[in-house]
């Protein structure tokens, strides 16, 4: 909910400057130039040029409540259970059903993506700022909100202007996007971020729950560790896309960290202030506010306040006009938005995508590449594509996701992230699609194929010798490498064949032994390990004497023939009988 996107074009600019000085006066009251953790204060940071993700943003900039953390820094207490809270302990307070979503889809993402390192006090500042912690805590027993959680629609009217791309299955409304939940998704990002974080079998953007598993993988895509500020930066604003913004969840990241607790469900403080100086997201899509009615509610129930104007649709005041006399004065038909970007796309090309092969589990080499196009053939910068992969696959994107949001450039190409292939071998599709906008998708394959090696060598020269009945001193072991590199993980089979000609197998001589201790000449399903080592079972020889073969191939064409050699032991010559005396 960017304040340069989502404010209100009034009142806004300065609701959201007023915030910004109040973050930089905390900044310089309440915390050191570094922080708890060793790391830049967010109000000090300068986040990189790249900060601003090509996602787009979680919530599509909608507003956000502008509250500061108290001053005074909180101090854990122990979980209120349930009754009511002690005085002056909700401003610190969370939620319970609340905080335990945070911390389960804390604990989640430390198991899925250990390297994130995400903390929950990051989801709760999140939460803080989207929804005030779901009003409050106005949740059921499962986590769900008592009421839908309605950002202002999306209508370029002061806001971004996102059209509707759920057919209102989420928000109600079947003409403009609206953010979502407690942790305020747009209906085009739920779609490929969602996940189940109770295990209901429904991702539900109202669960909170599910909202702060979504929030958790959504901050931790791309590969970033938000233990290093500049990630930490970058995925903040990812989520809203405004310095105010990651400056205000900065500020509820470090009062978290010095402390918190669980308060009942329902009793939490509820902000009083947003960004485009609104009443807050609303509490659901079928209670519109009348202009006469002498009060209006803030959301989640807080006292109410004076309300002299009527709300403009999602948040804000218009000044009431008197009633105009239709035989006498002309009705001014609305104004109708101008056509976005988006609007203008006619179809998507392929921008010169290469052939998409890898082997598994390694990642691809190539990406693909799109062009949005008008019917006309021209390029259309600045518009959303995303990259679906489609099936039953375990191939990803580099992040670990199997969705993937890229903005077009001047030249209208959307490059999608690098493609890590799975074990799965087979074809894998890529969908692309035009966020916002139904045209035809333009599908992708990619080609994953078995590991393979190239070439193979033994690790040592010992002569493979044994006597008839006897068993080999040495096991064969062998290396494989591909292009020069470790081979890992490459199936191999290895057989005692006829001979050099006749590659079958041997019905005498040298053998391995299965499980039941009989006989075997071949070996499949062999893998070399991590280090691109294959080592054989012992050998072991019947009483057939000779030189053999053993033939070693490899996935991708690697073959190694070692000569075994069955004799018998050499008898020492008797020594010359001595002559006989004279």
């Amino acid at each position: 909910m960017a304040a340069q996107f989502g404010r209100r074009l009034r009142k806004g600019a300065a609701t959201t400057a007023v915030a910004a000085v109040a973050v930089a006066a905390l900044s310089a009251s309440q915390a050191p130039g570094v922080n708890d953790h060793g790391r830049q204060a967010a109000a000090d940071a300068t986040p990189s040029p790249d900060a601003s993700n090509s996602d787009g943003s979680a919530t599509g900039n909608s507003p956000y409540y502008t509250d500061l953390p108290p001053l005074k820094s909180p101090n854990p207490s122990p979980s209120t259970g349930t009754g009511p809270a002690a005085p002056g302990t909700t401003e610190s307070g969370i939620p319970a059903t609340v905080l335990d979503a945070y911390k389960k889809a804390e604990t989640a993402l430390n198991e899925a993506k250990p390297g994130c390192n995400l903390p929950w006090q990051l989801l709760a500042a999140i939460g803080r700022v989207e929804s005030g912690q779901a009003r409050g805590g106005r949740v059921d027993a499962d986590g769900t909100t008592l009421s839908p959680i309605l950002g202002p629609q999306l209508d370029g009217n002061g806001f971004a202007l996102i059209r509707d791309t759920d057919d209102g299955a989420y928000d109600g409304n079947s003409s403009y996007d609206q953010a979502v939940g407690p942790m305020q998704f747009i209906p085009s990002t739920w779609a490929w971020a969602g996940r189940d974080g109770n295990d209901d079998g429904k991702k539900d953007p109202n669960n909170v729950y599910d909202a702060a598993l979504a929030a958790g993988h959504y901050l931790c895509r791309n590969n970033w560790d938000l233990s290093d500020q500049n990630d930490l930066d970058r995925a903040i604003l990812s989520y809203n896309n405004s310095r105010e913004y990651l400056n205000l969840v900065m500020r509820w990241v470090e009062y978290y960290r010095k402390g918190t607790h669980e308060i009942p469900d329902g009793t939490g403080t509820l902000p009083d202030n947003r960004s485009d100086d609104g009443a807050g997201a609303s509490p659901s899509p079928s209670s519109p506010t009348t202009p006469n009615t002498p009060t209006t509610p803030a959301p989640g129930g807080s006292k109410p306040k004076p309300s002299p104007k009527p709300e403009r649709p999602g948040g804000g005041t218009t000044t009431p006009k008197p009633p105009t006399d239709p035989g006498t004065t002309p009705t001014t038909p609305p104004s109708t938005p101008p056509p976005t970007n988006t609007d203008t796309v006619d179809h998507l090309e392929d921008a010169g995508t290469a052939k998409l092969t890898a082997m598994a589990g390694d990642a691809f080499t190539k990406r693909i590449s799109t062009r949005a196009e008008t019917k006309a053939g021209k390029a259309v910068g600045k518009v959303r594509v995303r990259f679906t992969i489609i099936g039953s696959t375990d191939t990803t994107f580099t992040g670990g996701e199997n969705v993937a949001t890229v903005a077009t450039n001047s030249s209208g190409v959307a490059v999608a992230p690098a493609l890590r292939a799975g074990e799965k071998t087979g074809e894998v599709t890529v969908r692309a699609t035009v966020v916002g906008r139904t045209v035809a998708g333009l599908d992708y394959t990619a080609t994953v194929t078995e590991r393979a090696a190239d070439a193979l060598a033994r690790t040592g020269d010992a002569a493979l010798t044994c006597a008839p009945g006897g068993e080999f001193a040495n096991q064969v072991e062998v290396k494989a490498t591909y292009k020069g590199a470790v081979a890992d993980g490459v199936a191999a089979t290895a057989t005692l064949i006829k001979s050099a000609d006749d590659p079958t197998a041997t019905d005498k001589g040298p053998y391995f032994k299965d499980a039941d201790g009989k006989a075997v000449r071949t070996l499949k399903a062999l893998k070399t390990d991590a280090k691109g080592l294959l080592k054989l079972p012992k050998l072991y020889a019947d009483d057939t004497t000779g030189t053999f073969l053993l033939r070693i191939n490899t996935a991708g064409g690697a073959t190694l023939t070692v000569e075994l050699t069955v004799a018998a032991a050499e008898t020492s010559s008797p020594s010359p009988s001595a002559s006989p005396s004279a």
